[in-house]
């Protein structure tokens, strides 16, 4: 089952905390995860999903945008100050602002409602392979362990961005998405790539996904650094003087 360790690791499951206000939906996806064999609590509410989490650290978090205490969006706060956790995070609007601030206080990945339990299930899957997959890299680096592009220097020993000598606060996944563009200069990498390479997808249902983490590094890192080719995919400009996208949009997003 998905939830399980691999053969020789310890064979407790993968434990999810599940933060939704709507009994109905928390139940569903608290039943379908336990079914893939992870070990699921649930909370209704910001203040109770924050003690969950502090007291019994999950491995994963599904977390809703609206609750009732606090929001979403704090309780991702809260609990990434004490100790980093791969969040999914659910909004029931498609608006593109709340994902850009999710994802800027700590959140891995989004989904809008209604979704596919399939996909949830796949996207929390997916998390748990790239945290594993970044822990093995972090002990068996290949490469060099440091990448200079511009005025951004990487430290992937140490997981650090700084720009201009200052430290830039990146999530897990946007470190990683930065290192994976880094590594290839000037090479153009489709969404599908980045997608498959960093998030572990198999499939190009969450292209929008990449496309929210590009904005995200952009406003951290400058504009400068990443350019977009539209229908294509992105790439990274060694000189961080990158113009936007291929037609000249200076924000380079489609």
């Amino acid at each position: 089952m998905s939830g399980q360790q691999p053969v020789g690791a310890p064979a407790a499951p993968r434990r999810v905390l599940v933060v939704e206000d709507e009994p109905t939906i928390a139940l569903s996806v608290a039943h379908r995860l336990r079914a893939e064999g992870y070990e699921v609590e649930v909370a209704g509410d910001g203040p109770s999903a924050v003690q969950a989490a502090l007291s019994n650290p999950p491995d994963a978090m599904v977390l809703d945008v609206m609750l009732p205490g606090f929001d979403g969006l704090e309780v991702c706060r809260r609990v990434q100050a004490e100790r980093p956790v791969p969040v999914l995070m659910l909004t029931a609007r498609d608006d593109e602002t709340d994902m850009l601030i999710g994802l800027g206080v700590g959140a891995d990945d989004y989904m809008t409602k209604p979704f596919s339990m399939r996909e949830l299930v796949a996207r929390v899957n997916a998390l748990l392979r790239r945290v594993t997959r970044a822990q093995h890299l972090a002990t068996h680096q290949e490469g060099p362990s440091s990448l200079t592009l511009g005025p951004v220097e990487i430290d992937r020993a140490e997981r650090r961005v700084r720009r201009d000598g200052e430290e830039v606060h990146l999530t897990p996944i946007e470190f990683d998405l930065l290192v994976r563009l880094a590594s290839s200069p000037r090479t153009v990498l489709t969404r599908e790539t980045l997608l498959a390479d960093v998030w572990d997808w198999a499939d190009a249902s969450g292209t929008r996904t990449v496309d929210s983490h590009i904005k995200a590094l952009r406003r951290k890192l400058g504009p400068g650094l990443i350019r977009t080719v539209h229908g294509v995919g992105y790439s990274v400009e060694p000189d961080g003087v990158a113009n936007g996208d291929a037609n000249g949009d200076p924000n380079g997003d489609e």
